[in-house]
């Protein structure tokens, strides 16, 4: 099987880092994840809500997981989320090393 069939990284964004500090350590304990990076800097986010433009500073979480804990990881992400609709991305993980992947797969 490729990496990109298996593992994940999903970008989700957070209002602050207090809020991106309890998915994170939720999401590990809950081994939904492996692995997450909280970008300490915040970046301006520009986006349409509601028909309005909106500028709002967040906070990036990078979460490093599988293919088969993807739905697990969303629902804890929503479920500790302030957002009504709260950023999930999930991108394929096309390729690393083989002691790195098989650690993500045997801490997911």
């Amino acid at each position: 099987m490729k990496p990109a069939d298996t593992y994940r990284l999903v970008l989700v964004t957070c209002a602050n880092p207090i809020q991106a500090k309890l998915i994170a350590r939720s999401v590990i304990e809950k081994r939904v994840a492996a692995c997450v990076n909280i970008l300490r800097s915040p970046v301006d986010s520009y986006y349409r809500w509601k028909d309005k433009v909106e500028k709002a500073r967040e906070y990036i979480l990078m979460i490093k997981t599988t293919e088969r804990k993807l739905a697990g990881l969303e629902r804890e992400v929503k479920r500790l989320h302030s957002y009504e609709v709260p950023e999930f991305i999930a991108l394929p993980i096309v390729a690393g090393s083989k002691a790195y992947l098989d650690w993500l797969n045997e801490n997911t």
